[in-house]
């Protein structure tokens, strides 16, 4: 049987098993960190000070280059969680199967944030660019007000999913 953090087996991991397992977990937590935390930033601090202090022509053009620069990371983070999440599903619980309900909850929480993600960055953020490239304020007005909507419930997922990690096993 593979490693299971919580187990209460005897056995530890040696040598090989422990350094995938510590990769693993590090790369899943490090992406969470990134994309969570940067719509936590984005949402509770950038923005009500772009309000704050910039005009609309400003504030869609800050916001289109701060995508810019974060949705990079994201994709990095859409590729790492469901890629070190099922490594250790299978590694750890030998599949589904085997996975608590917590584990489950993740996963399938984590499949609408990436869906999610999926729709801003290929709808509204599509829109904002375009719009802030010709100008048109009021359509980049209108597709920011979709993305902080869509960032919105996926901080909202993102952090019942860390809720979820930190506290699951007490759901057994």
């Amino acid at each position: 049987m593979g490693y299971h953090p919580a187990s209460t087996e005897a056995h530890s991991p040696k040598g090989t098993d422990l350094m995938l397992n510590s990769a693993l977990v590090a790369a899943h937590v490090l992406a969470a960190i990134v994309w969570v935390g940067g719509m936590f930033f984005a949402y509770m601090a950038l923005r009500p000070a772009a309000v704050a202090t910039l005009e609309p022509p400003a504030r869609l053009s800050l916001w289109a280059a701060t995508f810019g620069r974060f949705f990079p990371w994201v994709w990095l983070s859409v590729v790492l969680l469901p890629a070190t999440g099922y490594g250790m599903i299978f590694g750890w619980f030998g599949g589904f199967a085997g996975a608590p309900l917590y584990v489950h909850l993740m996963n399938g929480l984590g499949i609408v944030m990436i869906l999610i993600y999926l729709h801003v960055y290929f709808a509204p953020y599509r829109r904002l660019r375009r719009a802030v490239a010709e100008t048109d304020w009021a359509t980049g007005g209108r597709a920011l007000s979709q993305i902080r909507m869509l960032v919105g419930i996926n901080l909202l997922i993102g952090l019942t999913v860390a809720a979820i990690a930190t506290g699951g096993r007490m759901l057994g």
